[in-house]
């Protein structure tokens, strides 16, 4: 089974997400922070990782940018998904090594396809 953490410190945006994941057969986990992100990567050796961009502490592109550099989970694909929706903002996320970016509200059928195409499916 396909393995995602969701990194986002909003309980309602993660428990949508979750539920859309699940429903497709995803196993899902999840972290409200970027320090538990980076924790969780580390120790799950996830798949995939959702991550949101405005965050207390540790936020999505500095988590990106640690995970992208380390070699115990650079290769674990990171698709950020935020609020912030300028052009700025996705350059940036993939300057710190995200494969991808999807603004909020989030479809399900975007991130689907996009949790698809990230995974090489």
């Amino acid at each position: 089974m396909t393995r995602i953490l969701v990194v986002d410190d909003s309980p309602t945006e993660t428990h949508v997400l979750k539920n859309m994941l699940e429903q497709h057969g995803f196993a899902v986990s999840v972290a409200q922070d970027g320090e538990q992100g980076l924790a969780k990567a580390r120790s799950e050796k996830p798949d995939l990782i959702l991550m949101d961009i405005v965050m207390p502490g540790v936020n999505g592109f500095q988590a990106t940018r640690k995970l992208s550099k380390d070699p115990e989970t650079s290769a674990i694909p990171i698709v950020m998904i935020s609020t912030k929706d300028q052009d700025t903002d996705r350059i940036w996320a993939k300057r710190q090594g995200a494969l991808d970016y999807i603004s909020k509200p989030v479809t399900e059928q975007e991130l689907l396809d996009k949790v698809h195409a990230a995974l090489g499916r």
